[in-house]
């Protein structure tokens, strides 16, 4: 089973480092991944719509209005938590328009069902590309700080690149796309 530690190892192994046996144990490189991989983490899962992070929800109406420009508000996830939010869905009234502000949606419709990118803390939920781009990221960026070279974190970078296209690219070959575009062309080359 995947674990943080396993993906700050392989982060370590990246940076030719010794790994580490807990987050917490008495050494400069398990300080900066216990520190760093939670937010290298949600950065990475902000960044793109991956398959894994994805959820659905049914928000609850809040009791406060928004104080202008909209009818209600409505409260982000929290359970897993939202860390995006990708698109609103079947509304009451049909309109689309909403916004995020703080942790709400604020719209005119009575309704809010949401698609969202969510906080995903167990790496088992998450696809081992995934996990490696995680690696990739925490290693590009705490490379400095860890080896005091310029030129290799500068490698690192690439390598978080290449690690996070090749993770994009797998993503987006599973399941079919959310919604096609009509085009007259295409279809006349059919």
């Amino acid at each position: 089973m995947a674990s943080l530690v396993e993906i700050a190892n392989q982060a370590l192994l990246m940076l030719g480092q010794k790994q580490i046996i807990s987050l917490t144990e008495d050494s400069t490189a398990a300080r900066y991944c216990n520190g760093r991989l939670p937010y290298i983490r949600d950065t990475v899962l902000r960044a793109y719509p991956w398959n894994s992070a994805i959820r659905r929800a049914t928000l609850a109406q809040s009791s406060d209005t928004p104080a202008w420009g909209y009818d209600y508000q409505y409260a982000l996830p929290t359970d897993p938590l939202c860390l995006r939010v990708l698109e609103m869905k079947e509304c009451s009234d049909g309109g689309m328009d909403w916004k995020v502000e703080g942790r709400y949606i604020l719209t005119d419709s009575q309704t809010c069902n949401i698609k969202y990118i969510a906080q995903i803390t167990d790496p088992n939920e998450m696809e081992v590309l995934l996990r490696e781009a995680i690696a990739a990221a925490l290693a590009a960026d705490g490379c400095f700080s860890i080896t005091g070279s310029t030129a290799q974190q500068e490698a690192m970078l690439k390598i978080y690149e290449k690690k996070i296209s090749e993770a994009r690219s797998a993503d987006a070959q599973e399941g079919n796309p959310d919604t096609l575009i009509d085009d007259t062309f295409l279809d006349a080359r059919l």
